[in-house]
């Protein structure tokens, strides 16, 4: 059985100790490698290229936020999974623009982690129910006209298959690797889709892929 690759990014060494004791026992991960502050956690992850990192938000040097998005940006490939105290939508969905595949309060049961960190090295998205409850009162909370423009009439097959993988937190590279397409091409689909659905943000486009069922929380 090939190992799930974990590199655990907590500044509180007795909580990287708990969650190790965890995720020792589980035969399907692999801690390969922890970190500290912001800075390491950016050098590990280059260094070892997990397959996922489990990410807290408050770190003492820099914002896990911006720390993910940089290991994003770097390796597109690595997915990560915000494990934070913070449980506002503030921190949720910046967290989600910063190309999280899961985010999970540290109140949450140990099972909760475990499932979303197999959810995120699959390439789907894991949200903490409590959690995606935000996206549907995100959604209740706009006006009839608003919701009315965000439907999928209007996309071209092709458009719609770009945008189940975007949904599912795939890169330009990596669409146009499944689509047989160049990375450039996948750009202008996505531009059209976020045009013609009203979106500006990945947030939202994720947003909308669950409320559509594209993808599932």
């Amino acid at each position: 059985m090939k190992k799930t690759k974990l590199l655990l990014v907590d500044d509180h060494t007795v909580i990287r100790s708990g969650l190790r004791m965890l995720l020792d026992n589980e035969n399907d991960v692999e801690i390969i490698a922890e970190a500290g502050t912001a800075e390491e956690a950016l050098e590990k992850a280059v260094e070892h290229e997990p397959d996922v990192v489990v990410m807290d938000i408050g770190l003492p040097d820099a914002s896990g936020i911006d720390v993910a998005a940089s290991i994003k940006e770097r390796l597109p490939g690595v997915a990560i999974v915000a494990l934070t105290i913070h449980e506002d939508e503030e921190y949720f969905f910046k967290m989600l623009e910063a190309g999280a595949s899961g985010y999970v309060p540290k109140r949450a049961a140990p099972e909760e982690l475990l499932n979303a960190i197999r959810v995120a090295a699959s390439g789907q998205i894991y949200l903490y129910p409590t959690l995606a409850d935000l996206l549907v009162k995100d959604y209740l909370s706009q006006d009839e006209e608003e919701r009315a423009t965000r439907n999928m009439d209007g996309l071209t097959p092709r458009e719609q298959e770009v945008l189940t993988h975007l949904a599912e937190g795939l890169n330009n590279p990596e669409i146009g690797d499944l689509l047989g397409i160049s990375p450039k091409t996948v750009a202008r689909h996505r531009e059209n889709i976020m045009r013609k659905l009203n979106l500006h943000s990945r947030t939202e486009l994720v947003k909308y892929a669950i409320r559509k069922g594209i993808i599932k929380p």
